[in-house]
Formats: C-alpha cells, sequence, structure tokens
C-alpha cells in the first residue's frame, strides 16, 4: 500500500491512514458531512466524508486508524481524498504513534544541548528564571508540538524548534558580536514554552480553553511573573523587564498576537529567527511531499502561495 507522499493526482488508492483531526460541518443544503486531515509518517492530507451518518460520526474521530479507499484530487489547487470509504483497522496491528511524523534528532541530544546552552546564559537573574521554567515544565517541554497545524506540529517539535532557533543565534552571534548572547539564548528558550499550556499535546492537538482565551504569548509571560515572584527577584529590574519584552515581542507584529513591538536589538532578531525557522519548516514539509519539476500544494500560512522544487543539482546532491 502506497504512502501518502506516493499518491498521485486523480489516482485511486488503498491503504491505512491515521485520522489526525475530524470535524463535523454542514454543506450549503444543510447536510452533513466529515471534514478529516488525515497522517502517515510521510505527511498530511484533507479528506471529505459526504452525507455523513450518525454511526460515521460516532466511529471516525481523531486519533483512529482506518482504512481507507478513495481518489486523491484538486480542489481550488490544494489535494484532497474524496470518493472515500473508511473501514476502523481494529483487525489490523497497526498503532498511532506508527503513522505520525517523526522528530527528525534525537530528544537525549536536544535535551543535552539545551543544558549546555543554559550554560552559556551569564546573567544570574535570565539564568535563574530559564533554569525554573524548564524544570517546572521539563516533561511537556521535551513532547509537545510547537504548534497545532503548520510548523513543527509534531511530536518534540516545540524543542527541536527551540533548538534550531538557537543554532540560528549562535551563527549570527559570529556576525554581529553586539549582540547579547545570554539575552537572545533566554528569549528563545522561553519564548514558545507556554505551547504546553495553550495546546493539549503531541496526540490529535487542540487548542486549551486558556490558549483559546488568552495564547502563549501572554501565558509565557504569567509564567516568567510566577517565576520571579517564587525565585525572589525584584520585578521592577531592567533585566526582568527586558526578557518580558522579548517574549512579548517575539511575534513581531500587533495583529500578529505581541502586544508590544520589539525595541530592543535582541527582541528583533528572535522574531526574525522565529519566522525564519517556521517558514523553512513549512518549506520542507511541503516540498517533501513533491518530486523534482512539481509544484506544492497551496501553504495556507505562507500568503497561501504554491512553490516549485526545481529539477537541478548541486554536487552536494550528485
Amino acid at each position: 500500500m502506497k504512502k501518502l507522499k506516493e499518491l498521485k493526482i486523480d489516482e485511486y488508492f488503498e491503504t491505512y491512514l491515521l485520522i489526525k483531526t475530524a470535524e463535523l460541518r454542514k454543506t450549503k443544503a444543510g447536510k452533513d458531512y466529515l471534514a478529516f486531515t488525515f497522517q502517515d509518517d510521510t505527511g498530511e492530507i484533507d479528506g471529505k466524508l459526504w452525507d455523513a451518518q450518525p454511526i460515521y460520526i460516532e466511529r471516525f474521530k481523531a486519533g483512529v486508524v482506518v482504512h481507507v479507499k478513495g481518489k486523491k484530487e484538486l480542489y481550488n489547487g490544494m489535494p484532497q481524498l474524496n470518493q472515500l470509504t473508511l473501514q476502523l483497522a481494529n483487525n489490523v496491528n497497526l498503532r498511532p504513534e506508527d503513522f505520525k511524523e517523526k522528530p527528525p534528532v534525537n530528544v537525549s541530544e536536544l535535551k543535552e544541548y539545551l543544558n549546555q546552552t543554559i550554560f552559556e546564559i551569564k546573567n544570574p537573574i535570565w539564568n535563574r528564571i530559564v533554569r525554573h521554567l524548564i524544570k517546572k515544565y521539563d516533561d511537556e517541554f521535551f513532547t509537545y508540538p510547537a504548534a497545532k497545524t503548520n510548523h513543527h506540529a509534531f511530536e518534540t517539535g516545540l524543542a527541536y524548534h527551540t533548538a534550531t532557533m538557537l543554532k540560528i543565534a549562535k551563527s549570527l552571534r559570529e556576525i554581529y558580536p553586539e549582540l547579547n548572547a545570554s539575552l537572545l539564548y533566554s528569549g528563545i528558550i522561553l519564548h514558545d514554552l507556554a505551547k504546553v499550556i495553550e495546546l493539549t499535546g503531541a496526540d490529535s492537538t487542540e487548542y486549551t480553553l486558556r490558549g483559546n482565551l488568552i495564547g502563549h504569548i501572554v501565558l509565557v509571560d504569567e509564567e516568567i511573573s510566577k517565576a520571579i515572584f517564587e525565585l525572589k527577584i525584584d520585578d521592577d529590574k531592567e533585566d526582568v523587564l527586558i526578557l518580558r519584552h522579548v517574549i512579548l515581542s517575539h511575534h513581531g507584529l500587533l495583529e500578529y498576537g505581541s502586544p508590544v513591538r520589539p525595541k530592543i536589538m535582541e527582541a528583533e532578531i528572535i522574531h526574525q529567527i522565529d519566522t525564519m525557522d517556521a517558514t523553512m519548516q513549512m518549506l520542507s514539509g511541503a516540498l517533501r511531499q513533491v518530486s523534482p519539476g512539481e509544484t506544492t500544494s497551496r501553504v495556507f500560512a505562507l500568503e497561501n502561495r504554491n512553490f516549485y522544487k526545481p529539477t537541478f543539482k548541486d554536487s552536494a546532491q550528485e
């Protein structure tokens, strides 16, 4: 049976997939249908089950492995699975975790890299806050995704995204030594920490109530404030205010969720590194789904653009 990555447009197929999300919707005529996101270890794709009966709504839920027959089609320039026939895969020895994207690095190596970087944070206040919060959320930090969809939306994605950003920051420090390394590393390690509060976890990821109503930027600022109180640090110190600022401004623009725009150099750089790493991860994921000479599906988070995969090879690829 083929993997999602191997399916061609207008191809009829039969395979096993994990239901990542399942949402009951209505057509314009008022009929129920199920909108799915299916997943295997090579990628994800949306699909529709029309005229959804109550038994289907009860049976085909997020986190369930199903046997799928259907056709891969293009709809508004986006591939999707249609003409679906689904059956539960209860009689087959398949586990949901077998269908999930695997983290590209070893978790123990991530922990070692993060811990080594914390030793490089020379400012004692920032170091204490970072250590306190990483210890508080150690298990979650190294298992949670960085998002429900879009970038690093896989198990351990949060820690992997953080480590990649740190590597970029360390390279930039060699070019721009005026950047404060301790502030860069502290801000990067903490910037998405509250994803462990905003999201439910790696399995069938959803937003929590606090995540929906408050969001991870404000939630991590709250966690920093709690840490300051517990560690008996003066919350009026400039070091504290600057650390909070780089966290609160890391989305860059007010319309993207930051309550304040970056006002110091390190805050601006953290925002740009965050955007760069998220963009590269989305592009890499989309391009892995197509062959050279083909164009990707539209990437919603990148202005709904699609991208071409060139046929040329450089010396490193040959």
